[in-house]
């Protein structure tokens, strides 16, 4: 059988790419305003971790030049005093695959561990039972988690609210001790600073880094602000990381509405009036 496809006069098939066109100009423009957005945040980023905010006193470290008053420390005397503060697994026989469920508490993999975006969005389950039995690899608020698996090391922190949930074999989880750092800095650093990059490749003797050890992560060396000028900094992040999600915001919304400009201009469920020369761009 022949398709029948709905074909509209040629000035109106006209306007309708007039209007379409001109949405995509809208998409284009956001998208690029977004990935400036970025380069701006991660370069901002860079500064704020090395430079500090308004310092003018440095000196040398193992890591670059830092502030005056900045430490150099270990990753490892960063974590919390808590049973278990960096685990990954369960491994092997301690869950098999035929003992996740339909609904239950999530098992969290590397799908919700993004650059600096923890995603809420579960696919995998462990019962009650089964949690309460490896519960020693349990996630905790504002715990800071990294992939070992597939994309090695894309950073988050835990949001509030995400409730009981295990780590599974392909993330580190981290639980850090907050009177020392906010958990951010720490994601900040392993998603964005060259000096840990550097670490990360010389362990993987300058290949592609494949896994990262625990030894890897407990003997990274970080620049540690005091706890309030990392607060600073934390705002700062925030600041244009509002103005980032406000921009992407706008493109979902202008997505979808060409979507919808789509479905009803092509089919002709809306028509267009091709004597209003502003039907074209609006």
């Amino acid at each position: 059988e022949n398709l029948q496809v709905p074909v509209p006069p040629l000035p109106e098939q006209q306007k309708i790419a007039a209007i379409l066109s001109s949405v995509d100009d809208v998409i284009e423009k956001t998208r690029a305003q977004i990935d400036k957005l970025k380069d701006l945040k991660t370069g901002m980023m860079q500064e704020l971790l090395t430079k500090g905010i308004g310092h003018t006193a440095f000196k040398d470290s193992p890591v670059g030049r830092i502030p005056e008053g900045w430490e150099v420390v270990g990753l490892e005397s960063l974590l919390a005093k808590v049973d278990y503060p960096m685990r990954s697994g369960p491994f092997g026989s301690s869950l098999l695959k035929s003992e996740l469920v339909q609904k239950g508490i999530p098992y969290l993999g590397i799908d919700n561990v993004h650059v600096e975006r923890f995603e809420n969005k579960f696919r995998r389950f462990v019962s009650e039972e089964k949690f309460e039995e490896l519960k020693r690899y349990a996630v905790r608020e504002k715990d800071v988690m990294v992939t070992i698996m597939g994309t090695v090391g894309r950073c988050c922190v835990v949001p509030d609210g995400v409730g009981r949930a295990l780590s599974s074999k392909h993330v580190w989880t981290m639980t850090f001790d907050q009177e020392l750092c906010i958990p951010e800095l720490i994601c900040w650093q392993i998603n964005y600073a060259n000096w840990v990059h550097e670490q990360f490749k010389n362990e993987s003797q300058g290949g592609v880094m494949d896994s990262i050890s625990s030894k890897t992560l407990k003997g990274l060396l970080l620049p540690l602000p005091p706890i309030c000028e990392q607060q600073k900094i934390a705002e700062a992040h925030a600041r244009i990381s509002r103005v980032i999600l406000g921009k992407a915001e706008k493109l979902s919304a202008t997505t979808n509405l060409k979507k919808s400009l789509m479905q009803d201009l092509l089919t002709g469920k809306l028509r267009v009036n091709v004597d209003n020369k502003e039907n074209a761009v609006a």
